[in-house]
């Protein structure tokens, strides 16, 4: 009789391309796709965030409302934080440095990690990141958010926040004339800093061993919501928000995904002679 082989009753593996990395289940992913995808999206994700940047007053407004609830809620200690900082003049720099540039080294860090050592856990992170973001624009759109750094360029406004990244320029700031016609500032709630944070957080403390990288994962989104305080770049509330649509994006990608979540295959299978 005919040699018959397990590849036969397995369900069919993706026609693979160069450089492709095979799941568990036979799913197939490409690290140039990912990048191509993710380049495109966020291209995709700047253009819309920044397309409506001319909402003072609703944003100034908007403030408002979110101050006072925080007040009512007891939360209200931006200022005192930002005020705090501004007699450490290291701890403001380090702030500036973490605010404009972690929040894409670590993300991009982690989601390489994820790919090369658990590629079957990928796409569902892949996914829930990708939700979150995009879920983040319509808070951008529907409800425009003045952080605190912007409240004394209104008429009569006297809050006393400090602009850190203007008043200790790092590497960026918002002030730049490049940076101000491009960027929407006005785009706060949810924080996507926080968000993402987060996310690095939850996909690496139960996937690294060693027990400082676990503590240095879990204190980071901590980490990351000190930051956006001290510089004046958002509310408490905005951390909240930004913890919210990692959840919701972590719940439907569960839902949705289906590469690596299936049952297991064996890829290359030896042939099993029969009688």
């Amino acid at each position: 009789m005919s040699v018959t082989t397990e590849r036969q009753a397995a369900p069919r593996i993706h026609r693979k391309l160069w450089a492709a990395k095979v799941l568990r289940d036979g799913h197939v992913i490409y690290w140039w796709a990912e990048m191509l995808a993710i380049g495109l999206f966020y291209i995709l994700y700047s253009t819309v965030r920044n397309a409506d940047r001319i909402k003072t007053v609703a944003a100034y407004t908007n403030a408002k409302h979110l101050m006072s609830l925080q007040h009512t809620l007891g939360i209200d200690h931006e200022l005192t934080i930002n005020q705090w900082a501004l007699h450490f003049k290291p701890l403001v720099v380090a702030a500036n440095y973490f605010y404009g540039s972690m929040h894409f080294v670590v993300t991009i860090g982690v989601g390489i990690y994820l790919f090369r050592k658990w590629p079957d856990d990928y796409p569902r992170w892949r996914n829930t990141i990708g939700i979150a973001t995009a879920v983040a624009l319509i808070g951008f759109r529907f409800w425009p958010l003045m952080p605190p750094r912007l409240l004394d360029t209104m008429p009569h406004a006297h809050y006393g926040f400090v602009d850190t990244l203007a008043k200790y320029p790092t590497l960026w700031t918002f002030n730049s004339g490049a940076m101000k016609k491009i960027s929407n500032q006005y785009a706060a709630m949810p924080s996507v800093h926080c968000a993402w944070a987060l996310w690095c957080a939850c996909a690496l403390v139960p996937r690294v061993k060693r027990t400082w990288a676990k503590v240095l994962a879990a204190i980071y989104p901590v980490l990351t919501v000190s930051v956006i305080v001290i510089t004046a770049n958002h509310y408490f509330l905005d951390a909240v928000g930004g913890f919210a649509i990692f959840g919701f994006g972590y719940v439907v990608a569960r839902l949705i995904t289906r590469a690596g979540r299936g049952r297991v295959i064996n890829v290359e299978p030896e042939p099993v002679p029969t009688t």
